[in-house]
């Protein structure tokens, strides 16, 4: 069942705080739970609620997210009218330099995309957020509050810098608190939002006349100052933005907990990705896993427990793994020691090696390493 509303994926952001994990790619397109990408539930969460039409949108090191999105295919965007669109810069000079000075000019640069949109409503979703959102459920109440913004919230309070909404009975926005980190009043903001296709244009063209492009601080802070009215729908489900090392660490840590996994991926709205073709993987009779995610194409010999291990892992004898996420085609030495370290894709760790990191301050083993 298609729904009056288009999707926009804002994929740009490098989130520096990722490290090295964002070497060559944009956060959007980091592994999770071992065989999914970030950007799949943001693009999962739009198919399940009709849209048949989502814009990306990009600006540097997009290669990896490219390859993965394709045509669209496994979310049901390959079309030949409509379906995905990917879109890098179209114009304005921080398109083509540095970094965009944040989601209004992100969305100045493809504006031309947006005016061309048919749907009355636009959902907007950043590419690093892992939740499974009913887009379908937040549109209705969007359309029954009669507002003109609908941001998507939480009740409780995110890891990190955020911002907040102070809302009446009702769910309608009284006011906006920017960047707090540790408040428990109002709700906080997942970054999503439900927009009339006209509010959202009046905001980009108030951005471009003003040279003001932060979406909370000049975006909407100018609506609601305009009389316009904002509301709230509240997610229930897992929520977390990956925007350091430390959240992707425990967002993939919290997976290994059955009530995280049954929230993030429940049987009836499934997330969707790209699949390689792998074999079954194959566990050597001196291994033993306990409390991990694996998937498969993986050759198991050593010991481990509470891992993310993704597709083509090959994890020598006598090897001990603990707290760890091993991203795909890792090889492992024999007798090799990981406790708290996240190895990107294609990494090789030698035999005998030992590296440590901590819960807070895991170690990064940066992508085609050779240890």
């Amino acid at each position: 069942m298609t729904t009056d509303l288009h999707g926009i994926i804002s994929a740009y952001r490098t989130s520096p705080d990722l490290g090295v994990l964002v070497h060559g790619r944009t956060a959007s397109a980091l592994t999770f739970a071992g065989r999914y990408r970030l950007v799949d539930f943001a693009l999962s969460s739009l198919r399940l609620a009709g849209v048949r039409n989502v814009g990306v949108v990009m600006q540097k090191e997009y290669q990896s997210l490219l390859d993965h999105i394709g045509s669209g295919k496994a979310w049901d965007f390959s079309r030949k009218d409509g379906g995905i669109s990917l879109l890098p810069p179209f114009s304005l000079d921080a398109a083509r330099s540095g970094v965009y000075n944040g989601l209004l000019e992100a969305l100045l640069a493809v504006e031309s995309y947006i005016r061309r949109i048919q749907e009355r409503y636009i959902a907007i979703m950043p590419g690093n957020l892992a939740a499974n959102v009913d887009l379908r459920a937040a549109l209705k109440e969007h359309i029954d509050s009669g507002a003109g913004i609908t941001a998507v919230c939480a009740k409780g309070t995110p890891n990190g810098e955020h911002h907040r909404y102070i809302v009446d009975d009702k769910g309608d926005v009284l006011e906006m608190h920017y960047r707090r980190i540790s408040e428990t009043a109002g709700v906080a903001d997942l970054e999503t939002y439900i927009v009339n296709k006209d509010v959202l244009l009046e905001m980009v063209d108030t951005a471009a006349s003003l040279m003001r492009y932060r979406l909370h601080a000049d975006g909407i802070a100018g609506y609601l100052s305009r009389g316009g009215k904002m509301h709230s729908y509240i997610h229930e489900g897992y929520a977390m933005q990956i925007n350091t090392v430390q959240d992707y660490m425990q967002a993939n840590m919290h997976m290994l907990r059955r009530d995280a996994r049954r929230s993030l991926f429940p049987l009836d709205r499934p997330i969707l990705t790209k699949d390689r073709a792998d074999v079954s993987t194959y566990y050597a009779e001196c291994s033993k896993v306990t409390n991990s995610l694996v998937s498969d194409g993986c050759y198991i010999e050593g010991i481990v427990e509470n891992c993310v291990i993704a597709p083509g892992v090959h994890i020598g004898k006598g090897a001990m793994l603990s707290n760890c996420i091993i991203m795909r085609d890792t090889q492992i030495g024999e007798n090799v020691r990981l406790k708290y370290v996240i190895s990107d894709k294609y990494a090789q760790i030698k035999d005998g090696e030992v590296l440590v990191g901590s819960e807070n301050v895991p170690l990064v083993i940066p992508r085609g390493y050779i240890a």
